[in-house]
């Protein structure tokens, strides 16, 4: 039967995501039941684009990525893919109206990590749409459901708060990033004459996403709230950490973090705000 293969796509979307994140896994525990299986749908899909991209470096990556588009086209077409988690994401797709240009910009941001790309302004912006804003309209909708008054409300500070998180993932990676991938995605950066003008800058930026995420977090559907909170506290927990450290630290090779019992009682902490709607 279709339904248990369904059945067994999401589980497989779901192992991806608790193995690859415990930050997203937290968050995603404290959703209501019937949001889980949709965003380990989109994580479990954001998840293997990224991998071909970042870690399959003796492999053909322009050859899997090529397939890997052609395989999401096919499977979003015929409904059903032998590839799980496309499979789990395709239905998700369908059932929660997910449009293709979403899916299709980040795609192409996944295939702009192909290229070593000197990035300016405007390429900034248009990776970041593709990489994480339009990740956080996809589970918008699935957030919404089908609810599109609620969706055009909420469609900017979900896109923030996406930008937001890559501008973190940017930072804490700047070093590896460099190193052994050849990127560096800020704008005018030379990573030779890094310095703490340039990195109150770009902290700077990432405030104003931070706050405007937060917005929208306050005006979610109580299903989701708490979860999408966590995930925020926890990543402005880590920008807190990387604006005390001076810019040569950041290039250092060790990676900044939080630790597990950190994220834990982050999470306690965030329950209690929440409760008491203190957010």
């Amino acid at each position: 039967m279709k339904a248990l293969y369904d059945q067994v796509s999401y589980k497989i979307s779901k192992l991806t995501t608790r193995s690859y994140t415990t930050s997203f896994s937290l968050g995603i525990r404290l959703f209501h039941k019937r949001y889980h299986d949709p965003i380990y749908a989109i994580y479990g899909f954001v998840r293997l684009a990224d991998e071909i991209v970042d870690s399959f470096h003796d492999y053909d990556k322009e050859t899997l990525m090529r397939e890997f588009r052609k395989e999401t086209e096919e499977a979003i077409r015929r409904r059903i893919s032998l590839n799980p988690v496309l499979n789990s994401f395709q239905d998700t797709v369908h059932r929660y109206n997910i449009h293709w240009e979403h899916i299709d910009r980040f795609l192409k941001s996944m295939e702009m990590d192909l290229d070593k790309i000197e990035y300016n302004q405007m390429l900034y912006e248009d990776y970041i749409l593709g990489s994480a804003e339009v990740v956080g309209l996809m589970c918008l909708h699935v957030f919404t459901n089908g609810d599109l008054e609620e969706y055009e409300r909420l469609k900017r500070p979900a896109m923030r708060l996406g930008s937001a998180f890559q501008k973190i993932n940017f930072f804490r990676d700047l070093h590896n990033d460099h190193k052994h991938l050849g990127r560096a995605y800020f704008p005018g950066l030379d990573i030779n004459n890094f310095d703490r003008m340039k990195k109150e800058e770009i902290e700077e930026d990432i405030e104003k996403d931070f706050r405007d995420g937060l917005e929208g977090i306050r005006q979610l559907p109580n299903g989701v709230r708490l979860g999408v909170y966590v995930a925020y506290v926890y990543y402005y927990q880590l920008f807190q950490k990387i604006k005390r450290l001076n810019a040569k630290r950041l290039l250092e090779d060790k990676r900044i973090r939080i630790n597990n019992g950190s994220k834990y009682l982050l999470m306690a902490s965030s329950y209690v705000r929440h409760k008491f709607n203190l957010l």
